[in-house]
């Protein structure tokens, strides 16, 4: 990840440093289990534990020689640890080593990012419990609909995010697998007894059938769960974008002291962080396209998969932190132009209540098709004329004969679109 854009705590999870300790935390896991079953002398793996040490720079001394960093790694731990590292990698192939590491770093990076991911849904509750009833006009195509209220936009989201939050927790139990199965998955050097034993001590479960590797489809689901968290982070910095346009100025992403939006227009303030956040989303989604290319890989295993995963593995990671906080900025520092939104209510002149004076008609006895060609010739009138909607309903003969003037302006009233918000908050509940 470039560093514009790192986040440490995911940083640290997938760094040389941390994926090199966890790789010991593998090996003298299994190490422990041979101990224990008797296969290797009690005590080695106490005495490695005691005295190895992550040497990077040695790691990549020795890599250039062998060209295998697993051989490398444990090169340089044998050399720290005396008699008792000979012992280490005792029976396994690098993948044992890999995959159950990775399974381990992407359980971390699962629960760092649902931790992050519980502070935005929180700033996004706030925000939509404060707008609960404030009035916008909601719109399809780009084209004024009918009213509904800032609190149920943003409600929207919270449920999104609550559902991929849903997703990563779920996506935990799918990632969290190991295996110690040697070469070709067999157990051709070591009983399946010591993977039970080893994943046991790593908080991981055996992978059912494994070849020389966890199936990569683990890793494909793991990358969706990330993607979708990303989704809605995208699909709110679109309609934040949206409602900023000049012409509509409902909403506005925050626009910091001493910030400048144009290096030649000093009035702009541009969106730029949900412009970032939309891109972002784009680099995510292109990532998933990436690991589905590694899920069919020759016979037992190839290495055409590991190339990507030590770029997109961590680079996703890391990527989806960086959005989770920026969209978290965004929520929390939100300006709301009320006066604005009351404004854009008004600018179809009463557009926004055609469908309930169609349904009104309908209730009065005209078929469907003949109450909106009613409501739509009136409709036209507004669009192209000087007077507002109801005026022109008001002198239409056919619905004169139909309804009094009290009951058509009845129509017109803004808080019955009040009369489910209520309800529908009540579905969602992300803290409850």
């Amino acid at each position: 990840m470039i560093d514009r854009y790192r986040v440490d705590e995911i940083r640290r999870i997938w760094d040389d440093e941390n994926r090199y300790r966890t790789y010991l935390d593998v090996e003298i896991a299994v190490m422990e289990a041979q101990e224990r079953l008797g296969i290797i002398p009690k005590g080695v793996s106490e005495k490695v534990r005691k005295n190895a040490g992550i040497d990077i720079g040695r790691i990549k001394e020795i890599e250039e020689v062998t060209r295998h960093d697993i051989i490398a790694f444990v090169t340089s731990i044998e050399k720290q640890t005396g008699d008792a590292g000979r012992f280490l990698h005792y029976g396994l192939t690098s993948s044992d080593v890999i995959d159950t590491a990775i399974a381990i770093l992407m359980k971390r990076t699962i629960e760092t990012l649902i931790g992050m991911l519980d502070g935005l849904i929180e700033v996004s509750w706030k925000r939509a419990v404060e707008e609960k009833y404030t009035p916008i006009v909601g719109r399809t195509h780009g084209i004024h609909a009918e009213p509904t209220t800032l609190g149920l936009k943003i409600l929207s989201w919270v449920s999104e995010l609550d559902r991929a939050k849903k997703r990563l927790d779920q996506t935990l139990g799918f990632v969290t697998y190991g295996k110690i199965s040697g070469p070709v998955g067999t157990y051709s050097h070591l009983p399946s007894k010591v993977e039970k034993i080893a994943l046991e001590k790593l908080g991981l479960k055996p992978e059912p059938v494994s070849t020389q590797i966890v199936p990569r489809d683990r890793y494909i689901e793991f990358i969706y769960s990330l993607v979708m968290v990303g989704e809605a982070i995208e699909r709110m910095a679109m309609e934040i974008r949206h409602l900023q346009r000049t012409e509509i100025r409902e909403l506005e992403e925050p626009f910091t002291k001493g910030q400048r939006g144009s290096s030649a227009m000093p009035h702009k303030r541009n969106p730029i962080v949900c412009e970032r956040l939309t891109g972002m989303a784009r680099l995510l989604r292109g990532y998933l396209v990436t690991v589905l290319e590694n899920n069919a890989l020759w016979n037992e295993r190839d290495i055409s998969h590991s190339s990507v995963e030590r770029i997109v593995l961590p680079d996703a990671s890391e990527l989806l932190a960086y959005m989770i906080k920026k969209a978290t900025f965004v929520i929390e520092n939100l300006t709301v132009y009320r006066e604005n939104m009351k404004r854009n209510l008004s600018l179809t002149k009463g557009l926004i209540f055609s469908g309930s004076v169609l349904l009104f008609l309908v209730k009065k006895g005209l078929t469907r098709d003949e109450a909106y060609k009613i409501v739509q010739r009136n409709g036209m009138k507004a669009w192209e004329g000087e007077n507002s909607f109801l005026d022109y309903l008001l002198q239409d003969e056919d619905i004169k004969s139909l309804c009094s003037e009290e009951e058509l302006r009845a129509l017109f009233d803004m808080d019955k679109i009040h009369s489910s918000v209520d309800e529908i908050f009540n579905r969602v509940s992300p803290f409850q």
